[in-house]
Order: C-alpha cells, then structure tokens, then sequence
C-alpha cells in the first residue's frame, strides 16, 4: 500500500477524456515506482452506470501510470476497507443510488478517508455525491447544483475553458477543450459559505452547452465543469 496520500482531491463532472490526466493529477506515489496507486472504484448493485467497467478496462491496460484497480462496495467501505486505498472513485449513474447504498455510517468513512488525506475522483454521479446538496450528499464540496430539475439536459460534446489554474494542474496547452457531457452536475457557489465543508476551485467552466429534454439555454456555459479542494 502507499503510505503517502494525496492531500488534493479532484471531482470531475465530465467522462472520459480527461480521466487519466485527472487520475494522474490527484494520485501520489512513493519514490520507488514498483509500488502501485491503489485504485478504488466504488461498485454497487444499483448507482453504477456500465461505464463503470469501461473504466477499470482501460485503467487497467494503462501502460502510463503504475496502478492497481480494485472494487469496493459500501459493505467494505463501512468496515474499513479504504485504510487500503490511495484514491477512491465514484462512476457515473445515480448519485443518490450510491449515496444511500453507503448509508450514513458508509458517508461518513469516505469522510474520514478523505480527511486523512485520501484522494477521491467524482466522474458525473460521483460529483453530484461530493456536493452538500442532497441528504445523501458526501459534503465533500460546498457546491450547489444548478437547475436540478433539468437534470437530464441530454448528453453529447461541450466545449470546457480552463482557469489559469486548472490548465497548470492538467499541464494542458490550451485554454479550452472539447469533452463528452453525460448530463453531470452544473456546480456553482452558494450564495452563503457553509463553515463546515470545504471551498472549491473551479479548474475549468463550461463554455458551450447542451439544452435538451426542455432544459433551458443559457444555463449551462460559465458553470463549473472540474473543480478540486
């Protein structure tokens, strides 16, 4: 296992292209590069969509970064199981599905996992989990979801623009990029600070949009796309 957990955790609202740079950006490893990043990726019998499994293909035919890619289930997280973990990741599907799966004990282990310096990756479903807005919420973030009754604004390509920040922290050339949008959470400030969860960044915001199922326009572009704390 590696001793040394990240201090940064990064929560994605988008799907793949960026989830390598993501994983690479919030995972720290020992010197000695035998040692693997020990990868959790939360698996439950309702709230995990199949992209999932998509995902720990191709983590596991990384030939990029040293990795060890497991599942792990709230039964496990609730007895301890993340003591084995450098970061865990919660895949697209229902937000609320895996955050009551957890249940309040389950919550409050990645809490604590999270304090102790663990790193945790949010990909759609696993950002509207990191939010303080839903009773089943993380609260790793104090983030608002916008316009949540157009959750399923539909889902395609949409340009992000990063911040000077987030293209540091993804070492990426340019300021903007094309990602495919799974009808992840739009993510913005509240408009009072809640003392007890943590502050964000926004790394990247949302420069075009997608407004379909009756979702209206203009919503979408300046709402944050990646954020970290």
């Amino acid at each position: 296992m590696n001793n040394s957990k990240t201090r940064q955790s990064v929560f994605a609202i988008v799907m793949f292209p960026l989830f390598f740079i993501l994983l690479l950006s919030i995972s720290c490893k020992e010197e000695r590069d035998d040692i693997p990043i020990q990868v959790a990726v939360f698996k439950a019998e309702k709230g995990v969509g199949p992209s999932s499994e998509d995902m720990i293909l191709a983590l596991g035919s990384s030939d990029s970064i040293n990795i060890r890619v497991v599942r792990i289930t709230s039964d496990e997280i609730r007895a301890g199981k993340l003591a084995d973990i450098d970061v865990l990741v919660h895949p697209g599907g229902s937000g609320g599905a895996q955050g009551r799966d957890l249940d309040t004990l389950g919550r409050e282990a990645v809490r604590e996992f999270i304090r102790g310096g663990g790193g945790y990756l949010g990909v759609c479903a696993g950002a509207y989990l990191a939010t303080n807005e839903y009773p089943w919420s993380l609260n790793l973030i104090d983030a608002r979801v916008v316009d949540r009754k157009h959750w399923a604004r539909g889902k395609g390509m949409v340009g992000i623009e990063y911040s000077s920040d987030g293209a540091d922290f993804f070492n990426y050339d340019f300021d903007e990029m094309m990602i495919y949008y799974g009808q992840g959470p739009l993510l913005a400030r509240r408009e009072w600070d809640d003392p007890d969860v943590p502050d964000y960044e926004s790394l990247a915001i949302y420069s075009t949009e997608i407004a379909e199922n009756g979702a209206p326009e203009g919503i979408m572009v300046g709402n944050s796309a990646i954020v970290s704390v």
